[in-house]
């Protein structure tokens, strides 16, 4: 798996610090890690974006970013309103290639969910990783409403004949509601996948060096990561409804 693409199931769902996570644990593990955002949004000329936070938390790791739009859009809208030319998936296909070549790993984050658009052709993340022939992992949220996100993206992943590695919890609360505590159980289910990790709620405000050291409990062995689903599974989610 030299390259592994990183979609979610829409914005704010914790894509940036699970894609942190992987590199951490991949880190740890002793691979060379390369990091690509396809396209940045929301973020001028000198501030941080989502390759540099991912590398402050994950530690020595190459990172890229093909474009940065000011505007908090869908790359394509804000590229367009930028008056500067598109990202397109060809370019992203490219550029993870060349970081394989000198990389055990490369992780390649989209910009919210799998099916928003890079360019006016409506290339897609989607796209990108059909031309690399790499796997995608599914940051999906813990609550209600989830469960429709992410078979939307099961399904269309399917639908392209990608292959979905699993899905990731992008942030698990301290206390999860009963919804939440179903959803541990129904994830891999409307997914067709097994659920790859869970991360707390708050993981990305930890310090550099807490959040190296425990982010391998916050991924299954698939990817670097010690933590066990069917463990987890007993703890969080409810004990099955019997009914009279």
């Amino acid at each position: 798996m030299p390259v592994l693409v990183i979609t979610g199931t829409g914005t704010e769902v914790g894509k940036t610090v699970t894609t942190a996570a992987v590199a951490a644990s991949a880190v740890a593990a002793g691979r060379s890690v390369a990091v690509l955002k396809a396209a940045q949004t929301g973020v001028g000329p000198d501030e941080r974006g989502d390759a540099d936070e991912v590398a402050r938390l994950a530690g020595p790791v190459t990172t890229a970013e093909l474009a940065r739009f000011p505007e908090p859009l869908a790359p394509a809208t804000a590229a367009l309103r930028a008056g500067r030319a598109p990202v397109r998936p060809q370019e992203v296909a490219e550029t993870a290639a060349k970081l394989a070549a000198g990389h055990d790993l490369v992780l390649v984050e989209g910009a919210g969910g799998l099916l928003v658009r890079f360019d006016a052709e409506g290339g897609t993340l989607a796209d990108a990783a059909r031309l690399l022939g790499a796997p995608v992992l599914v940051v999906a949220s813990a609550g209600l409403g989830t469960l429709n996100t992410t078979e939307l993206t099961a399904r269309e992943l399917r639908l392209r004949e990608l292959e979905l590695l699993g899905v990731v919890i992008g942030s698990w609360p301290a206390e999860p509601d009963l919804a939440t505590r179903c959803n541990v159980a129904d994830l891999p289910h409307v997914a067709g996948a097994p659920l790859l990790g869970a991360l707390p709620a708050g993981a990305g405000t930890l310090a550099t060096a807490d959040f190296r050291a425990a982010a391998p409990d916050w991924l299954a062995p698939r990817l670097n990561g010690r933590w066990d689903a069917q463990a987890f599974s007993a703890r969080e989610a409810p004990a099955p409804f019997a009914r009279p």
